[in-house]
């Protein structure tokens, strides 16, 4: 079952909505066509109290002035471009600086910041709603006129799903992920440190002081990144290790150990308080894990407050700055292909 309310007008005096999706097994998602946000994530703990484990807002306004990019969709380009440049085709193009001297997660606007044109939609085991936006031919620096689509779906087995899909008329390069952090004992019910995590690769790509890659590629094996095995997120994120200390904990791209099928696991996060189990599966070559390091908002849902490490984010998505890293897997759309991208979200419980 799908409704649909009125959430507030922007500050450009677009009225907003807000679709509710009712899924069969107790998921219930809400989400916003300003932003392409997802604004709260219901589902049944281990007790069969309902909770919701997405960190986010009550009121238009807070998500108009966000800087935390809470559950917002994220593009032209996911992540940090260096230096807020890049050469394409033997052409330099030049981008909002929003990070010190960096592009990070779409500029000064970002897909977060926009309103989409949305169309939800219903079948006997779905309900959803897709997204639709134009991103113009040099908007935030980008060349080419961008179509892009977001389907956000529940299933009746509490699977929230993303797909997203793209073309451009011009070469450019594209990034897309969707930015919600998460908290499975329930949004403002404390920090996630004492959440096991499970990320399924085996290696990663180191970053500098500015938390851009290096453009290597290193093995977890040894160092406080390797979560191949089940660990506390809170563990060793006070590591001496420079990879955490330059983060002040996790904010980190994995590559996803690629698996046989066309979604491979990327992680799995239990909750020992709520018994609340997430599990992604992604198309996507990488996935950042940031442990919400920096998070500081003074009045979320319900007026709780979210500290750093409030809520964790697994944002399934190519590399960083791969622009300007020739190794790694390419972000170019070029004029006649088509960008698919598809992350599964899968919710259960465990006593």
């Amino acid at each position: 079952m799908i409704a649909a309310s009125a959430f507030g007008r922007t500050g450009g005096g677009d009225d907003i909505t807000r679709f509710t999706l009712h899924g069969a097994a107790g998921m219930q998602l809400e989400v916003l066509d300003y932003g392409a946000i997802v604004q709260s994530i219901h589902v049944p703990d281990r007790h069969g109290r309902v909770v919701d484990v997405a960190l986010g807002y009550d009121d238009l306004a807070s998500y108009e002035q966000d800087r935390c990019y809470l559950v917002a969709a994220i593009g032209r380009y996911a992540n940090r471009i260096r230096g807020a440049t890049f050469t394409l085709d033997g052409k330099p193009y030049h981008l909002p600086a929003n990070v010190g001297p960096h592009h990070l997660h779409g500029g000064l606007r970002g897909f977060g910041k926009v309103v989409w044109r949305a169309r939800p939609f219903e079948d006997a085991d779905t309900a959803g709603v897709m997204l639709e936006y134009t991103s113009k031919d040099g908007e935030e620096g980008y060349p080419g006129n961008l179509d892009v689509q977001i389907t956000y779906s529940i299933s009746s087995s509490n699977a929230f799903s993303v797909d997203f899909r793209a073309t451009s008329d011009r070469p450019t390069p594209v990034n897309l992920t969707q930015h919600t952090y998460y908290n499975l004992s329930g949004e403002g019910s404390g920090d996630v440190l004492g959440h096991e995590l499970v990320i399924h690769a085996d290696s990663f790509t180191p970053i500098d002081a500015s938390l851009l890659p290096t453009g290597a590629v290193a093995a977890v094996e040894g160092t406080p990144l390797d979560f191949r095995v089940p660990q506390a997120i809170g563990a060793r994120i006070r590591s001496n290790d420079e990879q955490v200390r330059m983060a002040r904990g996790y904010d980190h791209n994995f590559v996803v150990n690629r698996a046989a099928a066309s979604l491979s696991p990327a992680a799995r996060v239990a909750d020992p308080a709520s018994g609340v189990v997430l599990e992604v599966f992604t198309s996507e070559p990488g996935m950042q894990f940031y442990s919400g390091n920096s998070l500081d908002v003074l009045a979320g849902k319900r007026g709780n407050r979210y500290g750093p490490h409030a809520g964790f984010c697994l944002e399934t998505q190519h590399f960083p700055d791969s622009p300007n890293q020739p190794a790694f897997p390419s972000t170019i759309l070029r004029p006649g292909d088509e960008l698919r991208s598809r992350t599964e979200f899968r919710f259960s419980t465990k006593a």
